[in-house]
């Protein structure tokens, strides 16, 4: 929900696209912003809302922008927000199990529930950061990641950065690396999943590997192997489809442990064993190659010393560390 500063009114000199016109009446706001406001309904022209960015205005049209501020909702400001990496522009936060990233679209354009968001509380940690205080319910957000996979994330604080990241999300020139628990015996310890994914004919929760789907790959490596009944993957992802590694692994024979949408609930742990170990990108600000890295979460790690016990297996090599 938002509420509403003071409105700015001015005629147009000339006849253009909107955005334009607002992006020069108001010079500390960005285009993007200025489409963004736009497209969600906070800009009329001779009294009627404008439904398009790229509308034409004819001259001597009064325009009225109304800036709205977002609410701050007092769960988001007391909870969180663990950082790995800041500067002006971008943020890596090791995102916390149960926690969606943004709200579903029906839920934030009927303003019904929808819980609290990772955009929620990076707005509410973030006052000053002026391009995620616009209304977008997006806002600052580059990918994604599922409400019960933790690890680390990309958060982008200004326009420049979320296009230039997404870019790169779009280009592929990232590296994405995950650790998971997984059911059963793994052979091969390594391998390729290169198999579509679309949605399942069956299930409108789900994806599966349709033969009309988007592509998608996907690398493992079996780090420890416990007797039959799991095993600790690293992963690889080279495309960011919904639900990617869940489907890819399941389809394979090898479930992730606690999945209860594509597998199956274990004592093991309350959740989906899956968690973003490491993010690789080039900085916004710089243009320099770095990797984050986010420590496996408590859970996680209870669940893998549970199985190293049971099956006399020795620890492999940790997970953990900050961006480097």
């Amino acid at each position: 929900m938002s509420t509403y500063t003071e409105s700015t009114r001015f005629v147009a000199e000339r006849r253009d696209r909107l955005d334009k016109l607002v992006g020069e009446a108001m010079p500390t706001m960005s285009r993007t912003q200025a489409q963004r406001l736009i497209e969600q309904g906070h800009v009329l022209v001779d009294g009627v809302r404008a439904e398009r960015a790229a509308l034409l205005v004819e001259a001597s049209s009064s325009i009225e922008v109304s800036m709205p501020v977002v609410e701050i909702d007092p769960a988001a400001e007391a909870a969180s927000l663990v950082v790995l990496y800041e500067d002006e522009h971008v943020l890596v936060i090791d995102k916390p199990a149960g926690l969606i990233v943004h709200a579903v679209t029906g839920a934030a354009v009927s303003g019904g529930p929808r819980g609290l968001s990772l955009v929620d509380v990076v707005r509410a940690h973030y006052p000053d950061a002026e391009d995620l205080q616009d209304g977008d319910y997006r806002a600052g957000v580059v990918h994604r990641l599922d409400r019960d996979t933790t690890g680390a994330l990309a958060f982008a604080k200004t326009d420049v950065a979320r296009d230039t990241l997404k870019d790169q999300w779009r280009a592929r020139d990232t590296l994405k690396q995950y650790v998971t628990l997984v059911e059963g015996f793994v052979e091969p310890t390594a391998g390729d999943i290169d198999a579509p994914l679309g949605a399942d004919p069956n299930d409108p929760r789900r994806r599966a590997v349709v033969e009309t789907g988007d592509s998608a790959y996907t690398e493992y490596r079996v780090r420890e192997q416990y007797g039959d009944e799991a095993a600790l993957l690293d992963v690889t992802i080279r495309t960011g489809r919904t639900h990617q590694i869940r489907v890819h692994l399941e389809a394979v024979g090898y479930a992730v442990i606690g999945d209860t949408l594509y597998g199956r609930r274990s004592e093991l742990i309350g959740r989906q064993a899956l968690h973003a170990a490491r993010l690789g990108f080039r900085l916004p600000s710089t243009g320099e190659w770095r990797e984050f890295e986010a420590e496996m979460p408590a859970d996680m790690r209870t669940a893998v010393e549970t199985l190293r016990a049971r099956h006399g297996v020795a620890a492999a090599d940790s997970v953990g560390g900050r961006g480097r």
